[in-house]
């Protein structure tokens, strides 16, 4: 199953541009795509600044470009079914102490672990909490 990561740098997300930005990337990454692909994706924002930086995005603010930006993006190319079951998930600095918050917005299905990944007590408390 393809996992497609988009995200922005710091300085596209201080200059107000993030949402242009993760637009631009889901289109690029999907072009010749038909729907039958696409309904097998997995999309991962996962913001550049955020990988490896224990800086995360708020959960509230990866929610919201998720429901702003990518769905949209998604239903514009393949249409509202198909970008509501495309499976959305969060990764950058996903940890035990904020992947409860992640997984609560219901625009997030899941989280792409990284670093926390390391250590088998971090990974396991990150699964407890997807599962709560």
């Amino acid at each position: 199953m393809p996992i497609i990561c988009v995200g922005e740098t710091l300085e596209e997300n201080e200059a107000g541009r993030a949402a242009g930005v993760v637009s631009r990337q889901v289109r690029e990454a999907l072009v010749g795509l038909d729907i039958l692909d696409a309904e097998r994706i997995v999309i991962a924002y996962e913001p550049v600044w955020a990988i490896g930086t224990g800086r995360a995005s708020t959960a509230a603010g990866a929610n919201t470009l998720i429901r702003n930006v990518i769905r949209p993006t998604l239903a514009s190319l393949f249409g509202e079914n198909i970008a509501q079951s495309v499976r959305v998930l969060y990764g950058g600095s996903v940890d035990p102490g904020n992947a409860g918050d992640f997984f609560r917005q219901p625009e997030i299905d899941g989280a792409l672990v990284g670093g926390a990944s390391l250590n088998a007590r971090s990974f396991i408390d990150i699964v407890e909490a997807a599962q709560a």
